[in-house]
Formats: structure tokens, C-alpha cells, sequence
């Protein structure tokens, strides 16, 4: 009777005993998770500050100040969020002064569109990254299957040359295969409960961009009107 050989069943024993291909794939997969979470924590922070400064800007804006005087307070700085398309547009308005009356005809244009191009690129900034988390979120559940299926193949293949279909023998090749597909589970369910929740706040910010660029929008139109009235 052949003796049975001991198998380590913790975590790191099947991933020892597993073939070289389910390895590779099981280091991608905890890699992938890694880095999904370095993200995750990364944009959360990002997102939540941007929207302080956001509240804080939103504040001064509307208190009364005056915008000369806010703008001068602020275009040395590294903004973003409303602060940039607040900085932008009010550069391009300073821009149209030192030119003098006859650049007022197409400033509303002008203004109107480097705060459209300010906020994509506000945007872009903020949507960063993101794709990363919708890639392994769809992907790891395939990748993890991939060595699953491998895995279990190399078993049966061990399986048919002992000629032992014992339990005790086949269990612990399962079990390394069936490892690959819970990393890729644990790895993509954060990235796609993440992708959903981050994408919706982004989508939100830019929101908020927006609807300010149309208020100073508004602004800029009144003092233009005047001007030309003038």
C-alpha cells in the first residue's frame, strides 16, 4: 500500500505545492489587489480634500469679496477644483483688459471655453487611475478561472499517473487550483464595489465645476454688457 504524503492546507502551503503557472497567476492577482487598494485609498483622499477646498473656495466666492481681490489672493497657488476654473477664466479676463475694448467682443467665448477646457482637465485628473480599477475588477475572476482550470488539469494529470484517486490525494490539488479563483474574487470585488462609488464621486466634483462655470459664466456675461454698454 503506498504511504500517503502529508499536505500543508494553510494559504501559503498550496500556493507552495501549486504548479508554476497557478503561482504566476496567484502573485498577478494579490499584485493587482495591491495596487486596487493603493488607488482606492489614494482617490478617497484626493476626492475628499478636493471637495473641502471646494466648500472653502464656494464660501469666499460667494461672500461678497471682491474678484480682483480673490484672484490676486490665489492664481500663485496650486489650485483645483473650482479655485482652477476660477483662476482660469479670470486669467483670461485680465488677458482682455491689457488689450483694451476691442478684445471684449468674443471674450465671453474665450472665457467660456478655457473654463470647459479647465475642467476636463480637472476632470481627467480626477478619473485617473479608475480605469485600472474597472480592468481587474472584470479581468481577475477570468484570471483567477485561467489558473483554477490549469491547476486542476495538472491534478487530474497527477491523478491518472499515481493511479490513486483517493480524496485524501485529490483534495489538496483542488484546493490549490480553487485558490487562484478566491484571489481573484478577493481582488476584484473591492475594484469593482470601489470603480462604482469612486466613478459616481468624480462624476459628482465635475458636476459641481460645472454648474460653477455656468454661474461665473453668468457673471462675466453681466460685466461685459455693461462694459459694452458703457
Amino acid at each position: 500500500m503506498t504511504p500517503e504524503v502529508a499536505h500543508d492546507m494553510s494559504f501559503w502551503g498550496l500556493f507552495l505545492q501549486a504548479h508554476i503557472v497557478v503561482k504566476l497567476v496567484m502573485i498577478g492577482l494579490v499584485v493587482a489587489s495591491v495596487v486596487t487598494w493603493a488607488i482606492i485609498i489614494e482617490k478617497i483622499v484626493t476626492y475628499r480634500k478636493m471637495a473641502k477646498q471646494m466648500d472653502r473656495f464656494e464660501q469666499v466666492f460667494w461672500s461678497g469679496q471682491n474678484l480682483e481681490e480673490l484672484y490676486r489672493s490665489i492664481q500663485s497657488r496650486e489650485n483645483t477644483g473650482m479655485a482652477a476654473v476660477f483662476v482660469a477664466a479670470m486669467r483670461e479676463w485680465k488677458r482682455a483688459q491689457e488689450v483694451g475694448q476691442r478684445g471684449v467682443g468674443g471674450l465671453r467665448d474665450r472665457i467660456e471655453k478655457v473654463m470647459d477646457v479647465t475642467i476636463s482637465r480637472e476632470s481627467d485628473r480626477l478619473e485617473g487611475r479608475l480605469m485600472f480599477l474597472a480592468t481587474t475588477g472584470t479581468s481577475s475572476p477570468f484570471i483567477g478561472l485561467f489558473g483554477t482550470v490549469w491547476g486542476i488539469m495538472t491534478s487530474f494529470q497527477a491523478i491518472a499517473i499515481s493511479k490513486n484517486t483517493n480524496l485524501a490525494v485529490v483534495a489538496p490539488g483542488i484546493a490549490e487550483a480553487l485558490l487562484a479563483t478566491a484571489i481573484g474574487l478577493v481582488a476584484a470585488i473591492p475594484a469593482v464595489v470601489a470603480y462604482n462609488k469612486l466613478n459616481a464621486d468624480s462624476q459628482k466634483l465635475a458636476g459641481r465645476m460645472e454648474g460653477f462655470a455656468d454661474e461665473f459664466s453668468a457673471i462675466v456675461s453681466r460685466q461685459i454688457d455693461e462694459r459694452l454698454a458703457a
